[in-house]
């Protein structure tokens, strides 16, 4: 990458931790098919506190969790052991339980009723099982409120035991489908999703800091979690996912580095093949980056829990559609990414992109809630743009 990029990089980093009210530290990089071509780290892992963010340090990646769970479903599509047109109950019982939420009635009760059809792994993969999040729908922030509905956070099996917002696949809504595809796969292997992530991915691909149990080596390397307060002043927050999970969360629970996502990264760049063996074959990967929605289209975010979420949508006014399992972008990108490009994002606004046309990703690091923070957002987007800008002038010369 030209020294021009470098220089841009390292300012939009600097200024976004520099500038205003804006974050405390932050890791961005970019990668080719062969590797990383910009590594940025600026600011400090925890505000208040001296220690520098470095590259390697540790994250809890939130919802860029989904893309990696749904990579260990295409190896069991692979393999002929997951039919993700077959009910999901056949792989994950508890799924089968589960009936739609139509509503509360004069008492405040919710008003329940069967499905009237099955969730299939195919719609989970593209949240259109009819799932959701507290912090996107007012019916689950309800449920969580008045019924005792347990976070997320929790990692607990009470917390996906949660109704359906709508009838299965008759609409797109973000939400907890990931981490039912997680059930659904240890289901089929008879193993924590941990361990299959480790021996199918994480190997092959060289991925050595990524775990949904934080340990010490973890916590020693931690950026700090922050919540903007109403004045746009920053709060650090003594936050970390449960250690000893009572499920691996496949929709938001691993803690990462910029640097082993990468790794993910470049395997999508490069259909399927890691430095130390394959983990997809190559059709399953042009299979999976194909807009599987149909009609459907992906939708704004509205943010229902302010602490947690911002109203948020990715490139408003452009169709937006879902693959297995990122979003897709139908039409090119402010930034310059190319239509039919891939991405998605995390809780603590982080945000990544594949862009296996011109072979290249990237992944923007912070760690602040609520989501669609504007200081961090704005940093990524002129992050982004800046490369494709760089990239253009290169293709130009």
């Amino acid at each position: 990458m030209t020294k021009e990029f470098k220089a841009a990089a390292d300012a939009i980093l600097n200024e976004t931790v520099t500038t205003g009210q804006g974050v405390p530290g932050v890791v961005a990089m970019v990668t080719n098919r062969n590797g990383n071509i910009y590594e940025g780290a600026a600011g400090v892992r925890r505000a208040g506190q001296s220690v520098s963010m470095t590259t390697d340090s540790s994250f809890a990646i939130f919802s860029t969790t989904k893309a990696i769970t749904g990579t260990a479903a295409l190896q069991l599509i692979e393999d002929g052991r997951l039919d993700i047109d077959a009910p999901a109950r056949k792989y994950a019982p508890d799924i089968g339980k589960l009936q739609v939420i139509d509503g509360f009635d004069a008492k405040g009760q919710p008003k329940l009723r069967p499905p009237k059809r099955d969730v299939t792994t195919r719609m989970l993969l593209l949240h259109t099982g009819g799932f959701g999040y507290d912090f996107f729908n007012e019916n689950y922030l309800r449920l969580a409120t008045d019924h005792g509905q347990p976070s997320v956070i929790t990692s607990s099996k009470a917390a996906i035991m949660t109704p359906l917002l709508f009838d299965p696949g008759s609409k797109w809504e973000y939400g907890t489908n990931i981490d039912w595809v997680g059930q659904v796969v240890e289901g089929i292997t008879g193993k924590r999703l941990g361990e299959v992530f480790a021996e199918r991915i994480f190997e092959p691909l060289g991925m050595e800091s990524t775990t949904f149990e934080i340990n010490d080596t973890v916590r020693s390397k931690l950026a700090g979690m922050h919540a903007r307060n109403a004045d746009g002043s920053l709060t650090p927050m003594d936050f970390e996912l449960p250690s000893k999970p009572e499920v691996h969360m496949g929709g938001h629970g691993l803690y990462s580095t910029v640097g082993d996502y990468m790794r993910f990264i470049r395997m999508w760049l490069n259909d399927g093949a890691g430095p130390n063996g394959r983990v997809l074959k190559p059709e399953t990967v042009k299979m999976a980056e194909k807009n599987q929605l149909g009609d459907l289209k992906v939708t704004a975010l509205p943010g229902v829990i302010k602490s947690l979420s911002n109203d948020a949508e990715f490139f408003p006014g452009l169709s937006k559609s879902w693959a297995f399992t990122f979003m897709v972008n139908d039409e090119q990108a402010p930034t310059g990414r190319p239509a039919g490009a891939l991405g998605w994002a995390g809780l603590a606004n982080l945000f990544y992109w594949i862009d296996r046309q011109n072979g290249f990703g990237g992944y923007w690091a912070t760690q602040i809630l609520p989501f669609a923070d504007v200081a961090s957002f704005t940093g990524y987007m002129r992050f982004e743009t800046a490369f494709y800008d760089s990239l253009n002038q290169r293709k130009a010369a």
